[in-house]
């Protein structure tokens, strides 16, 4: 079957009909079709360079890896395993997939030239979303439902901000409010989010869709004060632990443990993370700029990814993606393979009361110690929260470092 599946996708993407070999520069506007017969739409600018660039708010990702065959194109995502391969139906569309193989996802997307705007929109915004909303999504769901805060700013009908969660944020969010309704997107090459909602001045009420495969309501009022609980108190050493101890392979398939000389009387980050998993990247680039800016002998950082890749091979290729797109210069062990599923990710850390978010990490002083568990990450698109996390991390990493 997958292979059949295989062969309709190479002929839908290969014809070379139309032989259309260059491609317009500027703006194009990419409508994926998710569910309920909504448009998730985000913006690409194509350069001079060749280069695509997708925005999203403030946030700028450099495609390079275009291929143009006959009538045929291949956007290839830098970091995540997201491609969209589309047909020329015309030098201004484009229409074809958005494919995740590991997951066999597929999203059919239309791309048009010459588009400026992400929403479009000849309707005024009647109301303002400015503020902090105290967010629930699957409000009704005891096994779905979860906590959120959500930070907007509107300039007219332009909305900006993200969701954050306890673990982790929605990242840079864009869109527009068309008389009483929110819309906002992202996409970032591998996860596509939109989100819809009815406005009154102090409540939100809308649907958050990821892709085509998941969709979920959330409810929100408007809450200045509302802040998430405590990162560091979420997920910790279960009783009877002391230590925090781990052994995967690295890609030679040499076994790293956390009893190797190597960690021994220097301070440890182990960060639980994935390839995959967006806030991973973010915090990955953070760890990554912090490593070649502040050299510390007696600090190592050592990541633990849990991949859903359906081999190991595939698994590593993701993994050394991440780390020469990044340049991350630290190791990153191999700690499951075919899932990411966090229930089956704990078994392989039993010490932990659960693994609650990709990513977390743990703080582990020069005796071997365990001092702090961080779960989740604030990234940039969270503005305040996440230069709060820096200046919190840099001054707690110093503070272990003169112990």
């Amino acid at each position: 079957m997958r292979a059949f599946f295989a062969l309709i996708i190479i002929a839908l993407f290969f014809s070379c009909g139309n032989e259309i070999t260059t491609l317009k520069p500027g703006k194009w506007r990419v409508n994926l079709e998710v569910q309920d017969g909504k448009t998730l739409p985000f913006m690409m600018e194509y350069k001079a360079d060749k280069t695509f660039v997708i925005s999203n708010a403030e946030e700028r990702i450099q495609i390079t890896d275009i291929q143009i065959e006959g009538d045929s194109i291949t956007i290839q995502a830098p970091v995540f395993e997201g491609v969209l391969k589309g047909v020329f139906v015309s030098e201004e569309k484009i229409e074809g997939s958005f494919i995740k193989t590991s997951l066999n996802r597929i999203v059919p997307f239309s791309m048009f030239f010459g588009k400026e705007n992400r929403f479009e929109s000849d309707a005024e915004a009647t109301v303002n979303v400015t503020g902090n909303w105290e967010t629930v999504f699957s409000p009704n769901s005891d096994e779905d439902r979860y906590i959120s805060k959500g930070t907007f700013t509107q300039n007219g009908n332009n909305v900006t901000g993200t969701f954050r969660t306890t673990t982790g944020d929605y990242r840079y969010l864009e869109g527009i409010v068309e008389n009483n309704i929110m819309k906002l997107s992202t996409f970032d090459g591998a996860h596509a989010f939109l989100f819809e909602a009815t406005v009154t001045d102090s409540t939100l009420t809308g649907v958050f869709y990821s892709g085509n495969h998941w969709k979920e309501p959330f409810v929100a009022k408007r809450n200045e004060a509302y802040e998430l609980p405590d990162a560091d108190s979420l997920t910790y050493l279960k009783e009877g632990y002391d230590r925090f101890d781990f052994s995967f392979p690295d890609k030679d398939g040499n076994i790293i443990s956390m009893q190797d000389d190597r960690f021994k009387n220097k301070v440890v980050l182990v960060q639980i993370m994935g390839t995959w998993c967006p806030n991973c990247l973010d915090e990955t680039k953070f760890y990554s700029q912090y490593l070649r800016e502040n050299n510390h002998d007696d600090l190592e950082i050592i990541a633990l990814a849990f991949e859903y890749a359906p081999t190991k091979e595939k698994a590593f290729s993701a993994i050394n993606r991440l780390k020469e797109t990044i340049g991350v210069p630290y190791p990153i062990l191999l700690a499951q393979v075919g899932t990411s599923n966090k229930k089956k990710a704990n078994e392989k850390l039993p010490m932990l009361n659960h693994i609650l978010s990709y990513p977390t990490t743990i703080y582990i002083d020069k005796a071997g110690e365990v001092r702090k568990i961080h779960t989740g990450f604030n990234g940039p698109a969270t503005g305040k929260k996440f230069t709060e996390f820096k200046a919190e991390f840099e001054g707690f990493v110093s503070q272990l470092l003169k112990e």
